[in-house]
């Protein structure tokens, strides 16, 4: 390991404690007192994420760019949901489908398999290799434009480039 691989290591190791760190603090409700379990969690739980998932930059301003979007495709999802229960119709044409995965293996691929669940009617059921399985509430709507798209904001997350489909 170089000294570039050390430091960029580190800044990713603290990028997860400082995550790991603010889902405690909210969790908590920004209680001080919590601080003496919350602290040995944070660590453990930091420590768990280096050993079982490998480390890999994040371009930050997309970051800052992905947070409103998920928040908002979250309440989208959440809202689309309750509409087709509550419909009297119930509006659905349920699917399970393939989608050929264009970002490279590990982290990305990790992060847009749980990013799908947050797309309205979408949820992840399966990921092999390259193959994501998705399970759709309607079949009917233009999903494959949306996986793309999230794909598409997943790889500029993580910096890197979407392979080239033949």
């Amino acid at each position: 390991m170089n000294l570039k691989t050390a430091k960029w290591n580190g800044a990713s190791i603290a990028t997860r404690l400082m995550l790991l760190a603010g889902i405690w603090w909210g969790l908590s409700g920004g209680a001080l007192a919590s601080w003496w379990i919350g602290l040995p969690a944070v660590l453990l739980a930091t420590a768990a994420s280096v050993a079982l998932l490998p480390l890999m930059p994040v371009v930050w301003h997309e970051l800052l760019r992905f947070i409103p979007f998920f928040l908002v495709r979250s309440l989208m999802g959440g809202v689309d949901v309750a509409w087709r229960a509550f419909h009297p119709g119930l509006p659905i044409a349920p699917a399970l489908v393939d989608y050929q995965l264009q970002l490279p293996p590990g982290l990305p691929r990790v992060f847009m398999a749980n990013s799908v669940s947050l797309l309205p009617g979408t949820l992840s059921a399966a990921l092999d290799q390259s193959l994501l399985k998705v399970h759709l509430l309607d079949g009917r709507k233009d999903f494959l434009a949306e996986l793309k798209a999230l794909e598409q904001r997943v790889a500029r997350l993580f910096g890197v480039s979407l392979k080239i489909s033949a």
